[in-house]
C-alpha cells in the first residue's frame, strides 16, 4: 500500500475516461430529479422589471469600483504610450526589412 492509496483501492480514474470505456454514469431517473422546473413567474419577471432596474444596478456596481489616483492614471497613461511607441517601432522594422527582401529578390 502507498501512501497516495490509503484505502488500497486503485487510483480514481477522470469522468471522461469512464466515458470512453462506455460506462454510463448519469441515469435518466438522476437527470430527471435535478432538472430545475421554470415557472412562468421567472419570464415575465426580467421583461420590464430588468430595464427599469438597470440604471441603479450600475450606480451601485459603480460605486464598488476602486479608482486610481490621479498619479496612477499619469503613470499608466505614461507606460502605455511607451508601449505603443515602442510596439510602433517594431512593427517599422519588419515592415522596413520585408520591404527591402521583396526589392531584393523582384529587383
Amino acid at each position: 500500500m502507498s501512501e497516495d492509496d490509503p484505502k488500497g483501492q486503485g487510483p480514481a480514474q477522470p469522468t471522461g475516461k469512464r466515458q470512453l470505456s462506455g460506462a454510463n454514469t448519469t441515469s435518466a431517473s438522476t437527470y430527471e430529479s435535478k432538472k430545475v422546473a421554470r415557472t412562468e413567474q421567472d419570464s415575465t419577471e426580467k421583461l420590464g422589471g430588468g430595464l427599469v432596474a438597470f440604471p441603479g444596478e450600475v450606480v451601485s456596481e459603480l460605486r464598488k469600483v476602486v479608482w486610481p489616483t490621479g498619479r496612477q492614471m499619469v503613470n499608466y497613461t505614461v507606460i502605455v504610450f511607451a508601449f505603443l511607441i515602442i510596439m510602433t517601432a517594431i512593427v517599422w522594422g519588419v515592415d522596413a526589412l520585408a520591404t527591402r527582401g521583396v526589392e531584393a529578390v523582384l529587383g
